[in-house]
Parts: C-alpha cells; structure tokens; sequence
C-alpha cells in the first residue's frame, strides 16, 4: 500500500507513473491582447512624450512629438515582441 501524505492510495500502485508530476505537461504563458495593446500605447506614449519634451528644448514640440512617435513605434513593437517572444514558438 502506498501512503502519501494522510491519503492511503490501495488500488493505484501501478497508475502511479501515470498520474506523477514529470508526465504533467508544462504551463504556457497565455498571450493576452489587452496587455500587448497596452505595452505598445504605453512604449509610443512614453517616446512621444520623451520627444515632445526634446522638441520643446529645441523650439518645436509638435516635431518632437511626432520625432518621439516615430521612434516608438518600434520600440513598442520590439517591447511586445520581447514580452511574448516564448508564446510564438
């Protein structure tokens, strides 16, 4: 009879292997878009505002907004990309 814990399992001595942790399959992150939409709107709102911010220093914010906006696309597409780059594979 195999005890495990305060459990007494008389009739599974040979399901064991079956039911044990190293068959259980592993747990994939989910891939969430409310999240990747959110990480892309918060990495382009950063740059545009990092931007604008540099374009007030130099004279023109709404070039440096538009500066910050370009630059951020890509980098949010990057931040998404390195958030859920283990889901895609």
């Amino acid at each position: 009879m195999r005890v495990s814990g305060v459990t007494k399992y008389p009739l599974t001595t040979g399901l064991t292997l079956v039911f044990s942790p190293r068959m259980q399959g592993t747990l994939r992150s989910s891939f969430q878009p409310v999240e990747a939409g959110a990480l892309l709107a918060g990495t382009m709102g950063v740059c545009g505002g990092a931007g604008a911010l540099v374009g007030w220093a130099a004279g023109n914010t709404g070039y440096g907004a538009l500066a910050g906006v370009v630059v951020g696309l890509p980098a949010g597409v990057f931040a998404v990309y390195h958030r859920f780059k283990g889901y895609f594979s």
